[in-house]
């Protein structure tokens, strides 16, 4: 074989080699992402449900308590 041509195959194979090891890494990394989001929505939709009494999104907010209720009308002169 030519000394070209056999630079060449294990130049390509290194190349090969190369981008395989490049997928392999970023499917791991993409898994790790996906576990970890996963458990962040877990705590979240958790944390939701332990402190859903005292959210005024869900509960209301009680009138005489309410800070952002007009205190005074406004009067036109």
């Amino acid at each position: 074989m030519c000394p070209v041509l056999c630079t060449k195959l294990l130049v390509s194979h290194n190349l090969e080699q190369s981008i395989i090891l490049s997928l392999h890494y970023v499917y791991h990394i993409m898994h790790m992402l996906v576990c970890q989001i996963s458990a962040a929505a877990e705590q979240l939709v958790q944390y939701c449900q332990e402190h859903r009494r005292a959210d005024p999104l869900l509960t209301g907010i009680n009138a005489s308590s309410n800070p952002f209720k007009d205190k005074k009308t406004c009067v036109l002169l």
